[in-house]
């Protein structure tokens, strides 16, 4: 029921509210975000988490159960209120404003579609929430962008958990927002709607729409984002490009060389060098490179404990 209410909040907008501003390029920052604090009762969920996102980028948003990715989305959308801190979207004020929340779009983590209703319908309906007076061209794009043209008039229920996923996101920017937030898009999901979600983001990402990305898929956000933001314990650790963060907390390479029957493994910030120096000592008979990886620096700052 929360993450319905997620969606239900953000179309509860006035039809006035309607985007004059869709297609224009925006110079302020799409998403600003300030030193945000919010607690439910002893328990800090953000404690004081800063971020700027550019208008256009794809920005992974990553961290361990419970550190603070879910309500800094539900703050984000307007949902929630800081205790302090706050939320600014295209330089137009807080999400708590429907004008402004107009440019949002949600996919959250748990489906929010009406089993009973048709594909079609689920999109006609969000379309008309959002105001959209003749929608019926642009929930057929979307169909077909999602691949469900074919299963446009069956009802949700009898969906499978990929095709739902794909409706899902397709109710998220049904509106044509131009910041979307999709949490866990490819959750659960099966090989093949997993890549057709993928596509989906890259063709939003070259439409010039800013995404925010959370993900446990460490490959996905490696592919698809500009920058990555890590957080843990409602705090956010470091941010930067996936080769910049792994610069600076992935740590070393490590090469394996094979001699015989038997392996040498050895820790290197220059793995080209070493191999080298052991081909030069002769005997070597096989040789593998490991190196370090956004999950390497995921695990560096957040630790391998498990979380619950």
């Amino acid at each position: 029921m929360r993450e319905f209410a997620y969606r239900l909040h953000l179309v509860a907008a006035s039809r006035d509210a309607r985007v004059s501003l869709r297609y224009q390029p925006f110079a302020a920052p799409m998403l600003t975000i300030r030193d945000i604090r919010k607690s439910f009762g002893q328990t800090t969920a953000v404690g004081g988490l800063s971020l700027d996102i550019a208008a256009g980028e794809v920005f992974g948003l990553l961290g361990p159960n419970g550190a603070g990715k879910s309500t800094t989305i539900a703050i984000t959308t307007g949902l929630l209120a800081p205790d302090s801190g706050s939320v600014d979207i295209l330089g137009l004020g807080s999400p708590a404003d429907p004008r402004v929340r107009m440019h949002l779009g949600l996919a959250p983590q748990d489906i929010t579609l009406y089993g009973e209703l048709t594909a079609r319908e689920n999109l006609m309906f969000f379309a008309r929430l959002y105001g959209i007076a003749s929608p019926r061209a642009r929930v057929d794009e979307l169909l077909a962008q999602v691949e469900l043209d074919t299963r446009a008039n069956d009802r949700v229920a009898t969906f499978s958990g990929g095709m739902k996923r794909r409706l899902n996101l397709a109710a998220a920017i049904v509106h044509d927002p131009q910041l979307v937030l999709l949490d866990e898009p490819t959750a659960g999901v099966d090989p093949q709607s997993r890549n057709r979600i993928l596509e989906l983001v890259r063709t939003l990402a070259a439409a010039g729409k800013t995404i925010v990305y959370t993900t446990h898929y460490m490959e996905e956000a490696a592919k698809l984002c500009d920058r990555v933001g890590i957080v843990d314990h409602g705090r956010m650790l470091d941010v930067g490009s996936v080769s910049e963060l792994i610069a600076r907390h992935g740590g070393q390479s490590t090469v394996t060389v094979t001699r015989g029957d038997a392996d040498q493994r050895v820790l290197t910030s220059d793995p080209v060098a070493e191999i080298a120096h052991q081909f030069a000592a002769g005997g070597v008979t096989g040789v593998r490179v490991e190196r370090p990886d956004l999950e390497s620096v995921f695990l560096s700052l957040t630790g391998r404990s498990l979380r619950e």
